[in-house]
């Protein structure tokens, strides 16, 4: 039977301010985990560590521009003070700057790239000697079926989505015999605050292509990810795990 108990261990969640990020911090303090909840806004991050805490979970938080490699190595410093090792990291942060690839700035094409992607690699950086030291560790990165099929106007959300895949595949390669595991998730069309602004038409058209039939919650995701995290998973490296409905077989 599938047990997760993730009593002890550090755990570091970017985008913890809400949506995915927020449920993903969620189920890894319900497993027992100490949450690190990490987002630009001080006021989101600090607001799920407050509400965890107020559950009587454990919680702190820290706010970064993830798109930022010096912010990153800053905050990294002063966790890694504070605790010597982070044994559970979760790259979730991501933004959207839709539009055809005719339209698009390329302040759109790096801010994307850099926070969606680039980021994953700084905090990987960072956080993976302790881990090698330790021996022990879960990385995951969110990526998303549209960095599989990719998707009409997203080709800079897509571009960061697919290099969170081979980022994901080269990093578990090199770390593999260290006993860390370094894997993707790839929701779907999952009920966020992105998803949100969608049109009736548009999610109509969005749901023939879902075998399932519906979007999918957060809670689908952070599922996905606690068992990535926990111990039964660990012979699972180096791969990405669908999240979507059917979306993408």
């Amino acid at each position: 039977m599938f047990e997760c108990d993730l009593s002890g261990k550090i755990c570091a969640v970017t985008g913890a301010g809400r949506g995915i990020g927020k449920a993903i911090a969620f189920a890894l303090a319900e497993a027992g985990g100490h949450v690190i909840c990490i987002s630009k806004s001080e006021g989101s991050c600090g607001g799920s560590a407050a509400e965890l805490k107020t559950k009587g979970f454990s919680a702190e938080h820290i706010a970064v521009d993830v798109a930022s490699s010096k912010e990153i190595f800053k905050a990294c410093k002063a966790i890694l003070a504070r605790h010597s090792a982070v044994d559970i990291l979760v790259n979730n942060a991501g933004i959207a700057r839709d539009n055809v690839v005719l339209r698009m700035c390329e302040e759109d094409w790096t801010d994307v790239i850099d926070t969606n992607l680039s980021s994953c690699f700084h905090w990987m950086k960072n956080f993976l000697h302790p881990m090698v030291k330790k021996r022990w560790g879960r990385i995951v990165n969110l990526s998303s079926v549209v960095g599989i099929i990719g998707n009409f106007g997203q080709a800079n959300y897509a571009a960061a989505k697919a290099g969170i895949i081979g980022l994901t595949k080269s990093v578990a390669r090199e770390v593999a015999s260290r006993g860390i595991t370094v894997n993707a998730v790839a929701p779907g069309f999952i009920k966020t605050d992105m998803t949100s602004g969608l049109g009736d038409g548009v999610v109509a058209e969005i749901l023939k292509n879902i075998p399932m039939k519906e979007f999918g919650a957060a809670d689908d995701v952070a599922g996905t990810v606690r068992f990535l995290c926990s111990q039964a998973a660990k012979y699972i490296t180096g791969h990405v795990i669908n999240v979507d409905g059917g979306l993408a077989m």
